[in-house]
């Protein structure tokens, strides 16, 4: 009989392949469902619940603090600068990994995806090495005064290294996609190179490249090992607020750390809001297609 059914409807028999019982389905979506309020949901209300723990005037006067503010505007600044450099690395990347085949085409995409496998820390060191007082063009930058490590360009170099991949890597998949069949239609009828970038290219990409911007956008301001290794933690001048949060966590200031610590959790929901809309768009742009 199983066999007449596998014959006959195969359909059916792959439903039958592929159900689950009830009980099943409820152990598995029981399961899921407290994963995810015991590792996320939990954590997130103990940190609102802690910066408000010695009451709203705590919470505030920790915000409104000269070396709070200072770690805001740092993070905002190096999140300003990384991510619209990752942006241009990104569109070029994809363009060329999509739009040419090269020598040395797969060493690129390796490339692009080593700030993924290795560790932050590891990159912190590498900028140390290089630009440090003991580093490799360290001396010649600081007999012309030029501060790399334990200053600001060294933050954003560190930044830039451990975001890069996230615009690539959010456009390389979705322009493979899509084909060239557009631009090679701008191209027949007298295109040239940018106006088929602008107007062919970038209107088809406009939300996988949103995307990529919030997730690069996510990490910077949240970044931590790789800035916490080439700051020198400098109160007020080289700290962010991940750094931030954890001087204010080792002198005891918990409630100031994790006020800090919930504004970057509010940052942390938006950027999820806007990066769940940016997917919902470019999943629907490429089923258009």
């Amino acid at each position: 009989m199983a066999g007449n059914i596998s014959l006959s409807h195969p359909a059916s028999a792959l439903r039958l392949a592929t159900a689950e019982s009830p009980v099943a389905r409820a152990v598995l979506i029981t399961i899921t469902t407290g994963f995810f309020a015991l590792f996320l949901l939990l954590p997130l209300a103990v940190v609102f619940q802690q910066a408000f723990s010695k009451g709203a005037e705590i919470f505030f006067k920790t915000l409104q603090d000269r070396y709070t503010l200072d770690a805001i505007r740092l993070t905002l600044l190096v999140a300003a600068i990384a991510v619209p450099l990752n942006t241009l690395f990104g569109l070029a990347a994809a363009w060329s990994l999509t739009r040419f085949r090269f020598p040395g085409r797969s060493l690129l995409v390796t490339l692009i995806d080593l700030p993924l496998w290795v560790s932050p820390v590891i990159g912190g060191l590498i900028y140390v090495l290089v630009f440090g007082a003991q580093g490799w063009v360290g001396p010649w930058l600081m007999e012309r005064d030029v501060r790399v490590i334990f200053a600001v360009p060294g933050i954003v170099l560190a930044t830039v290294f451990v975001t890069f991949p996230f615009v690539a890597r959010g456009l390389i998949p979705l322009m493979q996609a899509q084909g060239v069949s557009e631009e090679e239609a701008a191209l027949t009828l007298g295109a040239n190179g940018w106006q088929i970038f602008w107007r062919v290219t970038v209107p088809k990409i406009k939300w996988g490249l949103l995307y990529g911007v919030i997730l690069c956008n996510a990490r910077a301001m949240g970044e931590f090992g790789a800035v916490s290794v080439v700051s020198g933690h400098i109160r007020g001048k080289t700290n962010t607020m991940p750094l931030h949060i954890e001087i204010l966590y080792n002198e005891y200031q918990f409630a100031g750390a994790f006020a800090v610590a919930s504004l970057l959790a509010l940052l942390a929901l938006a950027t999820l809001i806007l990066k769940t809309y940016a997917e919902w768009r470019a999943a629907q742009n490429l089923r258009d297609l």
